[in-house]
């Protein structure tokens, strides 16, 4: 998935980062415990090999990471949650809504896993979840996503959860001097069928 910033100046109210469950997973609120298992994540070149950013090298970026987490809720601009499985407690990865917009009632999905949650829907069970808290919870209208055109994987999430593809930034993304392209999806309230996705 491509990491997306915030949106532009407006008057915010905290959001308050929830806590989510589906049949096998739980979303939650990131805490000091979760470090390690971050870093691991973010330092996987493979993992990371369709991302916008290099993979990290140093540990303290997972430490930011998660104080980025605490201010995104401060601030109003969204909500990242730590994916963990309900039988073991294992962490899977992150889903996040970002870019959240009350005047335009949109945001952008985001989400990251590791490589052993690959290919067993955690992606897609732990975004429907979250959509669902969009949808009813933040009466969203609009979610977006973009993900990188090599990465069918990821494209793959998007369309089981409705998701429509409506255009490719071309050469929007520069890592370590590699150039490439971005797929944008676009989900509208009137198109989102939890029950299916």
């Amino acid at each position: 998935m491509r990491a997306i910033g915030t949106a532009g100046s407006m008057t915010r109210m905290s959001l308050p980062t929830p806590t989510l469950h589906s049949e096998r997973l739980r979303l939650r609120p990131f805490g000091d415990a979760d470090a390690d298992d971050l870093f691991a994540l973010h330092s996987s070149a493979h993992v990371l090999r369709f991302w916008d950013a290099p993979p990290w090298s140093e540990r303290d970026r997972a430490e930011r990471f998660i104080a980025a987490c605490g201010h995104m809720a401060q601030e109003g601009t969204g909500a990242r949650l730590a994916v963990e499985r309900v039988s073991d407690g294992m962490f899977l990865g992150w889903c996040s809504l970002n870019r959240w917009n009350p005047v335009y009632r949109s945001a952008s999905l985001g989400y990251c896993f590791q490589e052993a949650a690959w290919g067993h829907g955690h992606a897609t069970e732990s975004a429907r979840a979250l959509l669902l808290w969009a949808f009813d919870t933040l009466d969203l209208n609009r979610v977006q996503a973009e993900t990188d055109t090599r990465n069918v994987a990821s494209a793959r999430v998007l369309e089981k959860l409705g998701f429509v593809r409506e255009g490719t930034l071309r050469e929007d993304c520069v890592v370590n001097g590699e150039v490439s392209d971005s797929w944008v999806y676009g989900l509208l309230r009137r198109e989102w069928q939890p029950s299916s996705a």
